[in-house]
């Protein structure tokens, strides 16, 4: 055995990601068999016992991932083997409104992430927490019921408001899309819903986050947010699970709808480990005066395709992202964001940086294009990268369409090391020289630090923290 075959066998059993890492005992209510196909997609329907409506859009969007190839432009998914992979797991437990009935192994891992905490000292205005491929808690403020606020899981919420869900699931981010779309709509299970009426403001944030525990399972939550006009919502997501040396799989689906006047805040922060290959959709569409504000943090996965798209529908809308990734050793993660100005008087501003370390690849790959109509709209895009040695790599490939004469358009891009003389400075100080290099790589990382909520930003530095110690990678 080579000496390169040795790593890669081994890579995922050095990881130490601390409270990350937990694994529980694999157990399960039910679960369909590794592989995908139309008997499967039946099952998980009928598991759901769903209407007829969301079977023919699951059996269709089947036919679509068939029917479609792998992406030939980014990174290598060729290792992604569906008959390897087991599509649908419900846990050993029933959602609840009240955090005491989780089952203790549970809700002891949700615990130690600190999920309910931030409920408990009033930081949130509703949580929701998926297990594997079901949401097992869910619970949202009084007052914002009152309000006319529905917060829930969007299982629920097909059986519940199936008029809404009809209107505008599948509308934003359609499966033709890509081959990973379709096989999102074809096997889709768990994830929120949020519906903000005309004219409420939710003052406190709400949070999900998702948790997939078993090996050799993927999880597609479907994510379906509907802001009203004059309304005002922040959604928190944070997504992680613990490192197995088998294929995991997460294609999950993100559709937002802001309305005119309005804004949405979408922060999260993904958290995978090396054994997953992380293929999410994610997707906006914002109507007159609307704004849409991404905040995102990518580690961990194997591989990561993520490329936030916001499609700008009415004048004067707009799309503010910032984001920030880490690839370490024998990490793809290829990330940015997508912005389609659609109507005049349109803006979006786009900052992104990447840190890639020990041969990580880091890469922005980005989108903006501004329609035929779309006159008198502005564009800002930043990239900066970050490389910690020799070793690693930091590529940028924007594409620009611009179809008018009246925009006005920039795009900047900086790729760097950490200078010598920074480190040497800072270790004339008496700042030890790991120190002064994590001193470097968390300032470098402050702009979205400071866009994160308290808590989400303190984990935000203490990824990175982990990476830069080497427990990572």
């Amino acid at each position: 055995m080579t000496d390169k075959m040795e790593r890669k066998k081994t890579q995922i059993d050095d990881m130490d990601r601390g409270i990350y890492d937990i694994k529980n005992k694999f157990e399960y209510r039910s679960k369909t068999e590794t592989g995908l196909s139309e008997e499967i997609v039946r099952q998980i329907s009928y598991e759901k016992n769903e209407p007829d409506w969301m079977l023919e859009i699951r059996l269709e969007a089947l036919k679509i991932f068939y029917e479609k190839e792998n992406p030939v432009w980014g990174p290598d998914l060729s290792e992604v083997d569906m008959d390897k992979v087991t599509t649908y797991i419900r846990p050993n437990a029933d959602m609840t409104d009240d955090w005491k009935n989780v089952p203790d192994d549970i809700r002891d891992t949700f615990d130690k992430l600190g999920i309910p905490e931030a409920e408990k000292d009033a930081l949130l205005s509703g949580v929701g927490a998926q297990y594997d491929s079901e949401v097992v808690y869910h619970n949202i403020q009084k007052y914002l019921l009152d309000q006319g606020v529905i917060y829930t899981d969007f299982d629920s919420a097909v059986k519940e408001y199936p008029n809404i869900v009809r209107k505008y699931f599948g509308k934003c981010i359609n499966p033709t899309l890509h081959k990973y779309a379709a096989l999102h709509y074809a096997v889709w299970s768990g994830g929120s819903f949020v519906y903000v009426p005309k004219g409420v403001k939710v003052d406190v944030p709400l949070q999900s986050y998702f948790r997939l525990n078993a090996p050799g399972a993927g999880q597609f939550e479907h994510t379906l947010i509907i802001i009203e006009d004059d309304a005002y919502c922040h959604f928190i997501e944070g997504c992680s699970a613990p490192k197995y040396n088998v294929l995991n799989i997460h294609a999950g689906a993100v559709e937002l709808f802001v309305g005119e006047n309005s804004t949405l805040r979408y922060s999260t922060i993904e958290n995978w480990s090396r054994n997953m290959y992380n293929l999410n959709t994610k997707r906006a569409h914002v109507e007159k005066n609307g704004l849409i504000q991404w905040i995102s943090g990518s580690f961990g996965s194997k591989v990561s395709m993520l490329y936030p798209c916001s499609v700008l529908l009415g004048e004067h809308a707009s799309s503010e992202y910032t984001g920030i990734s880490f690839a370490g050793t024998d990490q793809n993660i290829d990330t940015g964001a997508q912005v389609i100005h659609a109507a005049p008087y349109t803006t979006s501003t786009v900052d992104s940086k990447s840190i890639s370390k020990s041969g990580g690849i880091g890469v922005y790959r980005g989108l903006v294009k501004i329609t035929e109509n779309a006159h008198h709209s502005k564009s800002s895009v930043s990239c900066e990268s970050l490389m910690l040695d020799p070793e690693s790599r930091s590529d940028t490939i924007p594409v620009i369409d611009i179809r008018n004469k009246d925009v006005d358009f920039g795009h900047e891009a900086k790729i760097g090391r950490i200078s010598d003389e920074v480190i040497f400075y800072l270790m004339s100080r008496g700042i030890p020289e790991g120190e002064a290099r994590a001193m470097v790589v968390r300032g470098f990382a402050d702009p979205v630090a400071k866009e994160l909520p308290m808590e989400y930003a303190v984990e935000m530095n203490n990824l990175i923290n982990l990476e830069l110690e080497g427990a990572i990678g």
